[in-house]
């Protein structure tokens, strides 16, 4: 069990993402006209570090206002492996160093770099609203509870390291579509705060596949996520 918790610790707070190629762009004016995945690899990681610097301050100054001895010296980065899927996490260094980390696939699903900014900027919401350590918190219970309950069945040894996974399993993902709104929340302000628009980094949304309500997902419906976007919008004065 230790091994799954340690596993979930580093891991469970990031969120996958997969989209397919989409054709045509949404870009604000003054801006490249080109998708980020038609622009050069230099390009590509100009436009990267540009946004990524704006959403380091901004996520390190509302880190800092919400939170208090918490580590908000945010790495953001672009994963060294060009065959990982698309995807883009928030996990924690093994010095407890928040990292952000997006896929080269990611970066050219991404149409423009609101979208980029949204997507870091709920990468980064998830730490500071402490995600991970709240799902290892979850996990932990769940593993008690499910190895409790197997133990009180007369469960052999293995049975009930079994249960303890199960347990964990269940117990990191039993809030994690409230995790995820909250970081849609959050990231929206991070996102304004950055410089970049909220309204056109939430259309990242429209291309995703629906998750759906299946048992022990991750990820809440996309219509609940935009209308949690445009909510934060319509309520937070200056935000667009």
């Amino acid at each position: 069990m230790r091994r799954l918790l340690l596993l979930l610790l580093f891991a469970v707070g990031g969120c996958e993402v997969y989209t397919p190629p989409f054709p045509g762009e949404q870009v604000r004016s003054g801006e490249s006209g080109k998708n980020l995945g038609d622009m050069t690899p230099h390009e590509v990681g100009t436009a990267f570090a540009t946004v990524a610097h704006a959403v380091n301050l901004a996520a390190e100054q509302e880190c800092r206002a919400r939170t208090k001895g918490v580590n908000c010296d945010f790495l953001i980065h672009i994963d060294r492996n060009p065959d990982a899927p698309a995807n883009a996490y928030q996990s924690l260094s093994r010095s407890g160093r928040p990292v952000i980390t997006f896929t080269r696939a990611m970066l050219a699903d991404l149409e423009n770099r609101d979208e980029l900014a949204f997507v870091m900027s709920h990468e980064a919401a998830h730490h500071i609203r402490g995600h991970l350590r709240r799902q290892h918190e979850n996990a932990v219970s769940g593993a008690i509870i499910f190895a409790g309950l197997a133990t009180a069945a007369g469960a052999s040894a293995g049975e009930i390291a079994e249960a303890q996974d199960l347990g964990a399993l269940v117990g990191a993902r039993s809030y994690s579509k409230e995790f995820e709104l909250e970081a849609d929340e959050l990231g929206t302000i991070i996102t304004h705060q950055s410089g970049y628009s909220p309204s056109i980094g939430v259309l990242f949304f429209n291309r995703l596949p629906d998750p759906g309500d299946r048992f022990l997902g991750t990820h809440p419906s996309n219509h609940d996520r935009v209308k949690v976007v445009h909510r934060t919008i319509a309520l937070t004065p200056g935000l667009n």
